[in-house]
């Protein structure tokens, strides 16, 4: 049975010397170097927004919002504990709360520019009543219309607002991103294997009659393989680090100032755990293929030369 190759086969010191031994003297290292620090950051950012869609989506999935316009603010106060009891005890309800009026304040002081709930301003204005209710687990527009419901019987004229209606859009538009971020280090990734194949039949054009010197003592195409093969690795490998080292930078330096990011949409993007040893593994994986891609290449070139 066949075994699978070696990355960066053994190659005996003194068939090395046939190959010039300069480290990082052609282009295919740079070219690589960039490619990978695209891909790298690319599939940082794939994963980022994937993972804000998903926490997005698991947010906004069961959660509405209850609001209460009643001009009597007396009036408007008890409907909105009324509703709060009532909906808590419902079965299809996880959790109801009512907004906070300091809460309503601190909002609009950010919007209006104002000093906060402490603003006589903002304090005169009749504000609506708002109850956040969480749904459990179970088919959404069942729930909601018993919810609707119970706000009929308790506050009749309230407005229901499901989160799903205003953020949906954005959640899709975010799992896009995150589809075309993807496809980029797909392509990237093909860009990369396009580099290493034209490396390597370039490196038997150059080679050619150092070739035909081993073919005549005997060396056969796997034996010859193994040797380019080596090279164009430890070429990739160094390109791969490189870039690897930029890209692990930006990602550092991006993330020290997105830490300070705490709310809205944008405190939702995080790479995880799973997401880091992702990124981990895609230079060792880009390494392997480089190796493959490199290997069969030469094998189908050398097919031809003899």
């Amino acid at each position: 049975m066949g075994h699978l190759p070696m990355i960066i086969p053994r190659v005996p010191v003194q068939h090395r010397r046939l190959l010039p031994d300069r480290r990082l003297s052609g282009p295919t290292p740079w070219v690589i170097a960039i490619l990978m620090m695209l891909t790298l950051l690319a599939a940082a950012a794939g994963i980022g927004l994937a993972r804000a869609a998903n926490n997005i989506g698991d947010a906004i999935a069961g959660r509405v919002t209850v609001q209460i316009v009643t001009a009597n603010p007396v009036t408007r106060a008890e409907q909105a504990a009324a509703l709060t009891r009532r909906a808590g005890a419902a079965p299809y309800v996880r959790g109801a709360r009512q907004v906070g009026q300091d809460e309503l304040l601190a909002t609009l002081g950010q919007w209006l520019g104002s000093a906060g709930g402490d603003d006589p301003v903002l304090r005169s204005l009749p504000l609506p009543a708002l109850v956040d209710v969480d749904f459990v687990g179970g088919e959404r527009a069942g729930q909601l219309a018993q919810l609707r419901a119970l706000v009929a019987e308790v506050a009749p004229g309230a407005r229901v607002i499901p989160h799903a209606e205003w953020l949906g859009p954005v959640a899709r538009l975010i799992r896009s991103l995150a589809w075309v971020a993807g496809a980029l280090v797909l392509l990237m990734t093909l860009a990369s294997a396009a580099v290493v194949i034209m490396t390597a039949r370039a490196a038997l054009g150059t080679h050619y009659a150092t070739i035909e010197m081993l073919h005549l003592i005997g060396a056969t195409d796997r034996q010859i393989t193994r040797l380019f093969q080596r090279r164009i690795a430890i070429d990739t490998a160094y390109g791969i680090a490189l870039g690897s080292v930029v890209a692990a930078a930006i990602m550092l330096l991006i993330g020290w100032q997105w830490s300070g990011v705490t709310s809205g949409l944008a405190a939702t993007a995080s790479l995880g755990a799973a997401g880091w040893l992702l990124l981990l593994a895609l230079p060792l994986l880009a390494i392997a293929l480089a190796a493959l891609t490199a290997r069969l290449t030469l094998l189908a070139a050398l097919k031809k030369i003899l």
